[in-house]
């Protein structure tokens, strides 16, 4: 049952992986193309922890935790430049 749910997610985050990629080769602004690298730090975040969660580790923990701040700090980081260039009020 657990090989079943494995691949499952496994399916279903390398498709979201695949199209994030695609947005962020693809997107027409660079927001789209933020929130789509987020999107796929969010993925890596994931694999990590199902990873974790199978073998019964946290060996992983620090990059869990480096890809979800980096994935903040960028967000907010892009975001702002992009309120101050456009002057969106």
């Amino acid at each position: 049952m657990m090989t079943i749910v494995l691949w499952i997610c496994g399916i279903m985050m390398s498709a979201g992986a695949i199209g994030a990629i695609y947005r962020v080769a693809k997107g027409p602004s660079i927001l789209q193309r933020v929130l789509a690298t987020d999107v796929l730090l969010v993925i890596i975040a994931s694999a990590l922890a199902i990873d974790m969660a199978i073998n019964k580790h946290t060996n992983h923990m620090p990059f869990v935790l480096i890809a979800c701040v980096a994935g903040f700090i960028g967000s907010v980081t892009v975001s702002r430049f992009v309120y101050q260039r456009d002057g969106i009020k």
